[in-house]
């Protein structure tokens, strides 16, 4: 069977996060440049020597622009980069937001609001721009699943785990974001779910995969409790269990434990636990 030649305008998952991860950290290089030139060349040199945080800054800016081991990959969408960039660029990005919001509200407190208005004015809004930027940094390298639910293809995300079925094999391999967490036999693992059904909502008719809709996307709901809130806005949450007879020491292990965040959450759990039951 012929393959799908890659071209520039169909470009694997996950190249615009890496486009734009490297369109921030040259946004930020070129405003850090043109700060450096508008002063003496000597005097900003000793500056960054005498700066931890203008070392840290560099270190931010060489990841985001060059992310070394960065590769966009269709077996993994939203996880172009390696675990340990990932979490690098999201520690540096947070102290970045917080140095730049707590710089940009000491301003503010100490010239007053107009005059604050003034320097945003006069930097075209970079005050405003530079926290945002770093605060994009953060939600880009969030915890997330490997791949989006696609019920049709047995692949489900909960939270930030990502849970691929093979029906032929009876095979489930679990991955937490980039990191494998194990492969399991599917006729062991069960779903438990640790809040108790809505009391005015029936329980859903189970549906056949067959007619379960589009790829990719929810069909009708799968038989499964209904979740409501808890107490105090707490989220409702699942565990993945898996209790294995044949392996000593093993019986009863969660695999996992996740919040049911989004409605995406609670469908592909649903999915999961009817798809577990029909194996």
């Amino acid at each position: 069977m012929a393959r799908t030649k890659e071209t520039r305008a169909n470009a694997a998952p996950g190249a615009g996060t890496i486009f734009a991860l490297r369109a921030i950290g040259l946004m930020l290089l070129a405003r850090w440049l043109f700060s450096m030139a508008q002063m003496d060349l000597g005097a900003s040199l000793s500056a960054m020597v005498s700066s931890p945080w203008a070392c840290i800054n560099l270190v931010f800016l060489f990841l985001l622009i060059f992310l070394p081991g960065a590769r966009a990959v269709a077996e993994r969408p939203f996880h172009p980069l390696p675990q340990w960039l990932r979490q690098a660029l999201r520690l540096f990005a947070f102290l970045g937001f917080l140095f730049a919001v707590w710089s940009v509200g000491a301003f503010a407190a100490s010239a007053g609001w107009r005059r604050a208005a003034q320097a945003v004015a006069a930097t075209n809004g970079w005050l405003l721009a530079a926290p945002a930027l770093y605060a994009a940094v953060v939600w880009i390298c969030r915890p997330r699943a490997l791949w989006r639910t696609n019920i049709a293809a047995r692949r489900y995300a909960i939270g930030r785990y990502a849970v691929a079925l093979d029906p032929a094999t009876r095979t489930v391999v679990v991955w937490a974001e980039r990191r494998k967490v194990g492969q399991y036999d599917a006729r062991e693992l069960s779903v438990r779910w640790a809040a108790a059904p809505s009391v005015n909502v029936p329980p859903a008719p189970v549906v056949a995969f067959g007619v379960a809709g589009e790829p990719g996307g929810p069909a009708a709901p799968l038989g499964a409790p209904a979740l409501a809130r808890g107490g105090f806005g707490r989220r409702p949450k699942i565990e993945l269990l898996w209790d294995s007879p044949a392996a000593a020491g093993h019986n009863r292990q969660t695999v996992f434990r996740a919040a049911l965040n989004t409605e995406g959450d609670r469908v592909a759990a649903r999915a999961l636990d009817t798809s577990l039951r029909q194996v």
